[in-house]
């Protein structure tokens, strides 16, 4: 009956009808990626032709969770600075972002914080494609997005029992529908054909040991999960922060001095981004024209 349960709330979810839908740039994009001649110039023309998705692109880039020390001012330098599957996924969070913030502005702007923390945790490892990383810290929670959207009967009843038993979002989901919004996020990752690592990220993130091949970097975002949490940067549907991995805490290996370091640093980054979300909301202040 357990498998029977978990396998309806499983299909309600790969098929979400509530979501809006992506836009068909991305099918488009992928086809040119795929397609070795396709330079970073062609996919730039495309994506600036939907203007307010491309000002909300460079915008994206521009924020304090990528850091970069220059401003980047068009399309083109976005692909080759951050990579194809960076910029896909930035797609899917700016065509999302709206309807998130309207939903649950503070668990956007907790997706935001994971972001910043996951960019200074990823760079002060040394890890391979920090941005990456962070991306994947921005959509992090986006199953329970799907949860709230596509089970609303079922999300009532975990909110309930949350408030009941004074437990954890995430137990009360595993209770109720026999998953949680972990997993629920690695299937809506797939179905959105983002690639494996940044789907295992997004379905790893509260127990890295599943990881097949991303363990260290789902420490980093797990680790700057908790860390946000604790540090009350926007909200991730309850006030409780999760138990740290042991696992994760081997695998990042920080010593009381490289926390204090981390802390004061997310800190200073986290300023930079207070009022982000309505920032980019804003289609084009006029600041940055996107360009091919």
């Amino acid at each position: 009956m357990e498998d029977e349960k978990r396998q309806t709330f499983k299909n309600a979810l790969r098929n979400t009808k509530n979501l809006p839908t992506l836009p068909g740039i991305i099918n488009k994009l992928t086809r040119m990626a795929d397609n070795p001649d396709t330079t970073t110039e062609q996919i730039g023309k495309v994506i600036s032709k939907d203007h307010i998705l491309a000002a909300k692109l460079l915008k994206l880039v521009n924020s304090a969770f990528y850091g970069f020390p220059q401003r980047i001012s068009s399309l083109s330098g976005a692909i080759i600075l951050l990579g194809f599957n960076v910029v896909k996924s930035l797609i899917i969070s700016a065509s999302i972002f709206e309807f998130m913030e309207d939903q649950d502005i503070e668990l956007w702007e907790h997706s935001l914080a994971c972001a910043v923390a996951c960019s200074v945790i990823a760079k002060r490892l040394g890890a391979d494609e920090p941005e990456e990383i962070s991306t994947a810290g921005l959509i992090h929670d986006i199953g329970k997005v799907a949860i709230k959207m596509e089970l609303t009967a079922e999300y009532k009843k975990i909110n309930n029992m949350m408030q009941e038993k004074h437990i954890p979002m995430r137990l009360a989901e595993m209770e109720i529908l026999g998953l949680d919004h972990a997993e629920a996020g690695g299937w809506l990752t797939k179905s959105w054909n983002l690639p494996h690592k940044l789907v295992e990220l997004v379905a790893c993130h509260h127990d890295p040991r599943k990881a097949k091949t991303e363990q260290l970097n789902s420490s980093i975002i797990h680790f700057a999960d908790l860390l946000v949490r604790g540090m009350g940067y926007g909200h991730a549907g309850d006030d409780k922060v999760p138990m740290l991995s042991k696992r994760a805490w081997q695998l990042l290996d920080f010593s009381p001095e490289d926390i204090r370091g981390i802390i004061d640093e997310v800190e200073d980054n986290l300023w930079d981004v207070k009022g982000f979300s309505l920032e980019i909301k804003s289609d084009s202040d006029g600041e940055m024209e996107p360009e091919g």
